[in-house]
């Protein structure tokens, strides 16, 4: 027996099972063109499934948007941790290695791999969405949608009006604060087995640099803004101070309901109350537009006309089929404007109920930016159908709306011609400013809520109090009544329930003036930059069209570059555009007492 043990002791222990050996590069090829070829026909079906919902919002719709997002939900839980087995595979093709990276980030909530968190976090967001969707304000068997309550926000001068509008609708979102803080639960845990520590990490590697470095730019960009949104806040309070004696303070924040919208996030609409030279004219065409019958169709084919000038293709048929321009009488429908390539096989459609006005027919500019940027890329592999980064696709048609200049506008018979004075610069200047100045603080804070919600930095006991702290610090704006965590307020945002990432549009509006500088210096401009119009100016078109082609084939500075010579985003051009103005508001502001206390 002893000499049995001692045999047995000095035995050679069995070899170690060998490391499988790493997939090799042509599987990593022939993995990714199987999930090139999945994935397709899973965002075929689940885009026509939420185009059937939102424009036709009903239990069986929304069963029908649920199942599908589901389906695409699992697909990528299943499918993402198999992609993970080829980060060892060696000299990779560049494509192949991108197409894998990007394939993590191409589910915004992403879905825990247990099957019943991944159905319940696909019914909580189809709830989100529909609650939204169908949000009214009643007061007895009076109720007012979303639209109704903009316009009294947009047209009203009697201050009971705007804050009875602007609690309102703030009566829809509370019903979706506990769905809310669910959904982030869930959503937190699909990010963490995909190797990220949250969902806001996942959002802010989508920029080709890691997520701290990406919070550094966003700041960095905000810093160089400030100091003209500063300028114009504090001439905006003063004005709004003379109209509203009792209800906007002199110095310190300005109530929110005061500002002519919803979100205080653009405020053109005040501008009758802060136009610099009241004697001159300016760029209000909505009367005209009203007086000379423009319906939806005319809207959309003159959005069209500007980008066909610059030789980009027009719509195609299909486009003019299946897009949904005006609210239907008979149904529920989300009217949030929004662009689809449904299936990214060139199935372009706009979903807007439009309204015969300038801010619609800017907006139509901008839906049609994303589609020609999506048609433009539509033969790259669909893990590469999007913008070099978010802020990409959403600042192409703002670029383009920069050029609805004064003499363009007369070319369309919508504006007499004027003198472009001083006064008359400044004016339009203030009414360009109003809207997208305005909008940069507000862009910027959207996401840092949701960041620090994903991250547990803002806890579900304070997802109010930090909402209205992020707007006291980055918009020196308040909320005109005391608001608590019974209430939701962010929900009342159609990108929080649904799910929208949006630092992309704080981004857009940075590079659209990087963008329009490109293409005006392109068109062979000369002269300022706020009067530029590349209508007409294929030289502009053909440098945008090299851009849009990229999609997100190769890293976002590669693609800025090819468009604007540069490869880092810089507002420069921004402060550029609004030189006039900003000195204006500089003299106005001499002796106030500018900026408030966070």
């Amino acid at each position: 027996m002893i000499a049995l043990r001692l045999a047995l002791s000095c035995s050679s222990a069995p070899p170690p099972p060998a490391e499988p050996a790493a997939p090799s590069a042509a599987e990593a090829a022939g993995a990714v063109a199987r999930f090139d070829t999945e994935l397709r026909a899973l965002w075929l079906e689940a885009g026509e499934a939420n185009w059937a919902y939102e424009t036709n919002i009903n239990d069986a719709t929304e069963a029908v948007a649920s199942a599908a997002d589901a389906k695409v939900a699992s697909w990528m839980t299943t499918t993402i941790p198999e992609a993970a087995r080829f980060d060892a595979t060696p000299d990779k093709d560049p494509a192949v290695a991108r197409q894998l990276a990007r394939l993590k980030l191409a589910q915004t909530i992403p879905s825990p791999k247990d099957p019943a968190a991944l159905a319940e976090l696909a019914g909580l967001k189809t709830e989100l969405a529909g609650l939204y969707g169908k949000g009214k304000y009643c007061q007895g068997e009076n109720c007012r949608n979303l639209e109704e309550l903009s316009r009294t926000l947009a047209t009203s001068r009697d201050p009971d009006a705007l804050l009875d509008a602007w609690v309102g609708w703030r009566t829809v979102s509370p019903p979706m604060r506990a769905p809310y803080t669910r959904m982030v639960q869930l959503a937190n845990e699909g990010a963490r087995e995909i190797g990220f520590s949250d969902v806001g990490s996942m959002w802010r590697s989508g920029y080709d640099m890691p997520p701290d470095a990406f919070t550094a730019e966003t700041d960095r960009l905000w810093n160089q803004v400030r100091p003209l949104y500063e300028q114009l806040h504090c001439h905006v309070r003063a004005k709004l101070h003379e109209r509203y004696p009792t209800q906007a303070p002199a110095t310190g924040t300005i109530p929110a309901h005061l500002l002519g919208n919803m979100w205080s996030q653009s405020w053109e609409n005040v501008y009758p109350l802060v136009e610099p030279y009241p004697h001159q004219p300016d760029i209000e065409v909505d009367s005209v537009l009203a007086k000379q019958g423009w319906d939806h169709l005319r809207m959309v084919k003159t959005g069209e006309a500007f980008f066909t000038s610059m030789g980009i293709d027009p719509m195609p048929a299909t486009f003019w089929e299946r897009s949904l321009f005006v609210r239907p009488t008979d149904r529920d429908v989300e009217c949030h404007a929004s662009a689809w390539d449904v299936g990214n096989r060139d199935d372009l459609r706009i979903k807007m109920c439009i309204q015969p006005t300038m801010d619609d027919l800017q907006t139509i500019h901008h839906e049609l930016g994303h589609l020609v940027y999506d048609h433009a890329y539509v033969r790259q592999p669909v893990l590469f159908q999007d913008g070099a980064h978010d802020g990409f696709h959403e600042a192409i048609g703002d670029a383009v709306a920069l050029s609805i200049t004064p003499s363009y506008l007369q070319s369309l018979g919508l504006l007499e011609g004027v003198a472009e004075s001083q006064e008359y610069v400044i004016n339009t200047q203030m009414q360009v400013a109003l809207a997208k100045i305005a909008f940069l603080p507000f862009g910027r804070m959207i996401d840092q809520w949701r960041w620090d919600v994903f991250s547990g930095a803002t806890p579900p006991d304070r997802y109010n109090a930090a909402w209205w702290d992020l707007a006291l610090r980055y918009q020196g704006i308040a909320s005109p009544v005391p608001r608590t965590e019974e209430h939701f307020d962010a929900g009342a945002k159609y990108h929080i329930p649904g799910n929208t990432p949006y630092m992309r549009y704080f981004l857009a509006h940075i590079l659209q003036f990087q963008f329009h500088e490109a293409m005006c210096r392109e068109a062979g401009h000369e002269g300022p930059l706020h009067t530029c119009s590349v209508a007409g100016s294929r030289e502009a078109g053909a440098r945008l069209s090299a851009m849009m082609q990229l999609g997100a084939s190769q890293p976002w500075p590669d693609a800025l570059e090819a468009m604007t010579g540069t490869r880092t985003m810089d507002a420069a051009p921004l402060m550029r555009y609004f030189e006039p103005l900003q000195a204006w508001l500089t003299e106005q502001n001499a002796g106030r007492a500018c900026g408030w206390t966070p």
